[in-house]
C-alpha cells in the first residue's frame, strides 16, 4: 500500500495517468488507433501522427520551461513562430532557385538568427529595463504578427521547395525528421541543464534571484540566454510548421501555441513560481497535449465544445497535482476507521 501511495506521489503519476487514459479511450473507440504500419521503410500511424504534430509544440514547451524556471513567461513564442516561417519561406520563393539545398539553409538560418535577436530583445526588456515579463512578452506578442504580416504582404506566401518541404515532412531512418530534430534537441537540453552547472544556475535564479545576485551569479545573461533560446526553439518550430504546410500564414502560424506550451510546462509539474523545473514532465505534456488534440476528433466531440474537452482534462490534471489535494488524499489514506476496545473482563 505504502508502494502505490509514493507512486501516485510521484509529480509524474497524473500526467502519465492522463496520457494512459487518453490512449486507452482512443483504442477502445478505435481499436486499431495505436496500429503502426511501414510503408517504404517509413513509419505510419496515429501514434506517429501524434509525435510528428507534438514535435513543434515540444520545442516550444522546451524553451518555455527554462523561461518558467527563472520566474518568467514568454507570451510571444507564437508570433516569433509566425515571423521565422515568414522569412524563410519569403526568402526562399522570392530566390532565383527555391529547390537548391543552400538557398532554404540560409533562409532557414536567417530566421532562426532573428528568432535568437528577438529572444535577446525579450531578455533586455525584461532584466535591464525591468519589465515585467509578461508585459515585456506582450508587446513582441502583439506586434509580432504585424512584422509577419508586413514580411509576408499580407498574403499567404506558397511555396515549391522539395528541400524546404523535407523539414516538415521528410523521413529519416523511417522517422519523421521533425520527430528526429525535436528529440535530439531534447537531449541536448537535457543534456546541458542536469550533466551542467547550466540547470542548477537557472533553478538559482528561479528560486531567488536577490540571493543568487549576493552570491556573485550573474543573472542577467542566464535570463537574457533562457528568452534567447525559447526563441530560437520558437524560431525553428515556425520551420517545421511552415515547411509542414508549405505556405506562410501570419495570421494562423503558432497561433494559442504559447498557451498550449504554457500548460505543458505545468501538467508536466514545474511550477509557474520558478525554481525547479521537469524536462521529462514537460515532454509528457507535450503528448497529453497532442493526444488530447487528436481525441476529441476520434471520439466525435463537436468543434464548439473542444475547447472546453480540453479544459476539463487539463483541469482534472493540474489539480490531482495541487499540494491541497495531493496532501488531502494523503490525509484519507492515513485515516483508518477505528474500533473499540475490548472490554475487560472482572474477575
Amino acid at each position: 500500500m505504502s508502494a502505490v501511495a509514493g507512486l501516485t506521489r510521484h509529480r509524474l503519476f497524473w500526467p502519465l495517468a492522463a496520457l494512459v487514459g487518453l490512449l486507452l479511450a482512443n483504442t477502445l473507440r478505435a481499436p486499431g488507433f495505436l496500429a503502426v504500419t511501414v510503408r517504404d521503410g517509413q513509419l505510419y500511424g496515429a501514434g506517429i501522427d501524434i509525435l510528428r504534430n507534438g514535435a513543434p509544440l515540444l520545442l516550444v514547451a522546451l524553451g518555455m520551461t527554462l523561461v518558467i524556471a527563472t520566474r518568467g513567461i514568454d507570451l510571444s513564442v507564437g508570433a516569433v513562430v509566425a515571423i521565422s516561417g515568414a522569412v524563410a519561406t519569403s526568402f526562399i520563393a522570392s530566390s532565383p532557385d527555391p529547390s537548391s539545398p543552400v538557398t532554404v539553409l540560409v533562409g532557414a538560418s536567417i530566421a532562426v538568427a532573428l528568432s535568437f535577436v528577438l529572444g535577446t530583445w525579450n531578455g533586455f526588456l525584461v532584466y535591464v529595463v525591468g519589465i515585467q515579463p509578461i508585459i515585456a512578452t506582450l508587446v513582441l506578442m502583439t506586434a509580432g504578427r504585424g512584422v509577419a504580416m508586413l514580411i509576408t504582404g499580407g498574403q499567404i506566401t506558397t511555396l515549391n521547395s522539395e528541400p524546404y518541404r523535407y523539414i516538415g515532412s521528410g523521413y529519416l531512418l523511417g522517422l519523421p525528421v521533425s520527430v528526429v530534430f525535436a528529440v535530439l534537441l531534447f537531449a541536448v537540453v537535457a543534456f546541458l541543464t542536469r550533466r551542467t552547472a547550466l540547470g542548477m544556475l537557472i533553478e538559482a535564479v528561479g528560486i531567488n534571484p536577490t540571493a543568487s545576485r549576493l552570491a556573485g551569479l550573474r543573472s542577467r545573461g542566464i535570463i537574457w540566454l533562457v528568452y534567447a533560446l525559447a526563441a530560437t526553439f520558437a524560431g525553428l518550430a515556425g520551420l517545421m510548421i511552415s515547411a509542414n504546410t508549405m505556405a506562410a500564414d501570419a495570421n494562423n502560424a503558432g497561433l494559442f501555441i504559447e498557451l498550449d506550451a504554457i500548460l505543458a510546462v505545468v501538467i508536466g509539474g514545474t511550477s509557474l513560481a520558478g525554481g525547479k523545473f521537469s524536462l521529462s514532465g514537460t515532454l509528457v505534456g507535450v503528448l497529453v497535449i497532442q493526444t488530447l488534440t487528436i481525441t476529441v476528433t476520434v471520439l466525435g466531440v463537436p468543434p464548439s465544445v473542444t475547447p472546453l474537452f480540453k479544459a476539463v482534462v487539463v483541469i482534472a490534471v493540474v489539480l490531482m497535482q495541487a499540494p491541497l489535494v495531493q496532501s488531502r488524499l494523503r490525509a484519507r489514506r492515513r485515516t483508518t476507521p477505528t474500533t473499540p476496545a475490548p472490554a475487560e473482563v472482572n474477575a
